[in-house]
């Protein structure tokens, strides 16, 4: 991964995480049994071509095997840094993502809406990019909560409404072992971001994502977080 130090993070300006486009592969992934837009394929190592954003120290990224499959590592000591790729992805063709993941520990006994316990030991980002008019931008997080019920959704503490903050997995889910998932990221943007009351204006609005980004942090808590992810496939279903 190439670590930049920025003063933009996630929380403030999330239309302006990138610099350069990394070219992705179309494969099947053997774990979610899914064909499609591969934007990590850890097999090739391709992630570790996306760039990392410096926030608050530097969260360790790297790839190796774990429980059976081929894995992103992410190990957190009081720190925050992200993965993260510019690829505009067409979700008319692909709308639905597909990963797992797997946490070793929660983080216990935090206030996940609040700023002072805005820490996930596993997030993905999605962002339609405001291009110049940053305050266009819309983006939703799908994390895995360990304070929250699966399935809550609530706006981030940082930057409000236009981050989506969505419990995939929550509180009661095991840890230690591998989760799928597969989410409608098209139909999560007009459900959480408003339906403009028509296909057409649906599709000018949230046809394109800009960003695909990956976050394990625990710069607020100060705690520790060991997360593995999977790859990150997009699909037509």
């Amino acid at each position: 991964m190439k670590p930049i130090s920025t003063f933009v993070t996630f929380r403030f300006l999330i239309s302006m995480f990138i610099f350069s486009i990394i070219g992705v592969s179309v494969t099947a992934n053997a774990n979610l049994n899914v064909t499609g837009l591969n934007v990590t394929d850890l097999k090739k190592n391709a992630v570790q071509k996306w760039e990392q954003k410096l926030f608050e120290g530097q969260t360790s990224y790297s790839i190796l095997q774990h429980k059976g499959q081929r894995a992103l590592k992410a190990v957190s000591d009081g720190t925050a840094s992200g993965l993260l790729l510019k690829k505009k992805i067409d979700l008319q063709q692909t709308p639905f993502l597909n990963w797992n993941w797997l946490i070793e520990q929660k983080l216990s006994g935090l206030n996940e809406r609040s700023k002072s316990g805005d820490d996930f030991a596993a997030r993905v980002y999605i962002v339609i990019d405001g291009g110049m008019m940053a305050w266009r931008a819309k983006s939703v997080s799908y994390v895995w909560s360990s304070n929250e019920a699966k399935g809550q959704v609530w706006d981030n503490a940082f930057v409000g409404s236009r981050v989506k903050m969505i419990a995939v997995r929550g509180k009661a889910d095991k840890v230690g072992q591998w989760q799928n998932e597969k989410r409608n990221v098209y139909q999560d943007l007009i459900t959480h971001f408003g339906d403009q009351g028509s296909a057409d204006a649906n599709l000018a609005a949230f046809r394109f994502i800009d960003v695909v980004a990956i976050m394990t942090d625990t710069d607020n808590s100060k705690g520790k977080a060991e997360s593995y992810y999977g790859d990150l496939v997009f699909s037509a279903k």
